[in-house]
């Protein structure tokens, strides 16, 4: 894997960590919308979709974290 798709893999959990988290907080408080499978942490009761939320963002944050190290990582043997 070259680094081209380790900053994909960033990127792409980048963007589902703050739909999943974030996003469906906002969608949660601000809107009456309902939940889509975009913002899943809404089908949860009052209290535990903010922490549904609140662990998706912190799990995207540790992902990147570790892709990141990885892409450092694949940059130092070349």
């Amino acid at each position: 894997m070259n680094e081209a798709w380790y900053r994909l893999a960033m990127i792409v959990v980048l963007a589902v960590g703050f739909w999943e988290g974030p996003m469906a907080i906002i969608f949660r408080v601000f809107t009456d919308k309902g939940p889509t499978l975009l913002t899943a942490a809404n089908h949860l009761p009052s209290p535990w979709c903010y922490v549904a939320a609140g662990a998706a963002a912190g799990a995207a944050v540790a992902l990147i974290a570790l892709l990141d190290v990885r892409r450092k990582a694949l940059l130092r043997t070349d």
